[in-house]
């Protein structure tokens, strides 16, 4: 039996989920305001918390965030009646298990209460899955604390058994076959076969071969060899007019075939899930004329945008702690451990090639490193190396590594000026905003604040 507090100013909905998780053999306290809940929390220290998001007198999220620092062994289920992608993201952020959005069904009620009991940090029979890293059996491969990838797992996790095609796009590297192979492994199909095929990499005849089979027999093409699993086709732009043509009519066969339950000259029609991808948006290519329109909206029906890892720079200490745990696991080695001032060369390097590029220069990184600790000068020279730029005062330089971006630059001049102005200005932040011509948020964001920590001066 778990000491469960649940947490919500609606007194009939609250009465309803305090007597169905009673009834599941758990101690439950029902709590109308966030500041009776709060207090519940620290007085039983309870196994689990479900609150819900506007509770009036606090935030929900606040509740989340304090839980995750005071009561790192209380698991947390966010319940809203505001469900968005943007909430539950910022609500995983902060630590929370899952969330519920309203009207949600009893029996996922029950069954998300019952997941959180059994993974709760509390419980030492539960799994160890790091913070970071998706609950699935994927979580090895999709990692990261930024927002963005935050999102992806949103996605990932909602339409993992949702069959309709997804259309990953983004540049070379950035993980778009980690997370094609996620949604496999999130799904039902998990056990089935996962199939990838590289369009760019062959010949256009071998191409049709492996796609829809030799001489006509589709059952050796990838579809069929695919079954009951997922397949993956890998810069699906690069198709040739033909071949889409073909697929295009092999998707409107199978659809048909689907509707009438009847079988084709191969037997029944293959049960497969589709994902591509492409680093060419595939819209542009559709407007260009190079991808066939009605082709494009069968296979976007869920569609993904995989930002580069340049604007997702916090997912870097993570993935390089990742790739040299998988590097010291697949020598049977102690993992190498990296210094300050080389993951700090790291996180301001652009990464051009993502994902791919980062795991390239960790693994010359530990080749190079005669010690168990990476040193800055173990890193590739264009990642260590550095520009020095005058300052707009005059009063100096600023050093960016090779490979910054304009914008960058553009954001360490921003700094060293605000700084020089508020000198000018005594510390004064909206003496400072004024003479800039900026807002006060503005000041704020730029200095990397939040607004709600302004004090007068």
């Amino acid at each position: 039996m778990a000491k469960v507090v649940i947490i919500d100013d609606e007194s009939a909905i609250l009465e309803l989920m305090t007597k169905l998780v009673r009834s599941t053999g758990h101690s439950v306290t029902g709590c109308l305001t966030g500041t009776e809940g709060m207090a519940e929390i620290r007085a039983q220290k309870p196994e689990l918390v479900i609150v819900d998001l506007r509770i009036g007198d606090i935030n929900g999220l606040d509740i989340v965030n304090t839980c995750r620092e005071d009561f790192p062994d209380t698991a947390v289920i966010m319940v809203t009646g505001h469900g968005s992608i943007e909430t539950a993201v910022e609500a995983m952020r902060l630590g929370a298990f899952d969330y519920l959005t309203k009207p949600f069904d009893l029996g996922d009620l029950v069954k998300t209460v019952k997941q959180a009991l059994q993974n709760s940090p509390g419980n030492p029979e539960a799994p160890v899955q790091p913070s970071v890293m998706m609950r699935t059996p994927s979580s090895s491969k999709l990692i990261g604390h930024s927002e963005a990838i935050q999102k992806i797992f949103e996605i990932v996790r909602r339409v993992a058994d949702n069959d309709s095609p997804v259309l990953l796009e983004g540049e070379f590297g950035v993980g778009k076959h980690m997370v094609a192979r996620a949604l496999h492994e999130a799904s039902r199909r998990s056990a089935a076969p996962f199939k990838e095929l590289q369009c760019s990499a062959m010949p256009e005849d071998l191409l049709d071969a492996e796609l829809f089979g030799h001489s006509g027999n589709q059952a050796g093409g990838i579809f069929s060899r695919a079954n009951g699993g997922t397949v993956h086709l890998a810069e699906v732009h690069q198709l040739p007019a033909r071949i889409q043509a073909q697929l295009n009519s092999f998707l409107d066969e199978i659809q048909a075939r689907k509707r009438s339950g009847r079988s084709g000259l191969e037997g029944v029609a293959p049960d497969f899930r589709l994902v591509v991808s492409t680093t060419t948006p595939l819209e542009e290519s559709t407007t260009s004329g190079r991808f066939r329109e009605d082709l494009y909206y069968k296979l976007s029906v869920v569609p993904v945008k995989i930002p580069p890892l340049r604007e997702r720079r916090e997912d870097i200490r993570p993935l390089v702690e990742h790739i040299l745990k998988e590097m010291a696991d697949r020598s049977e080695t102690v993992a190498k451990t990296i210094d300050n001032n080389a993951m700090s060369f790291l996180e301001k390097y652009a990464w051009p090639g993502n994902i791919s590029e980062l795991r390239n220069a960790v693994e010359r990184a530990c080749a190079f490193s005669e010690k168990d600790r990476i040193l800055p000068t173990d890193l590739p020279p264009k990642v260590s190396q550095q520009i020095e730029v005058p300052t707009p005062t005059g009063g100096g330089t600023t050093q960016l590594p090779i490979g910054s971006t304009l914008d960058d630059f553009i954001r360490a001049q921003e700094r060293v000026f605000i700084n020089e102005t508020l000198k000018y200005n005594n510390g004064s932040r909206e003496k400072t905003a004024s003479m800039l011509g900026v807002s006060i948020a503005t000041l704020y964001r730029k200095m990397g604040l939040n607004v709600e920590r302004r004090t007068t001066t």
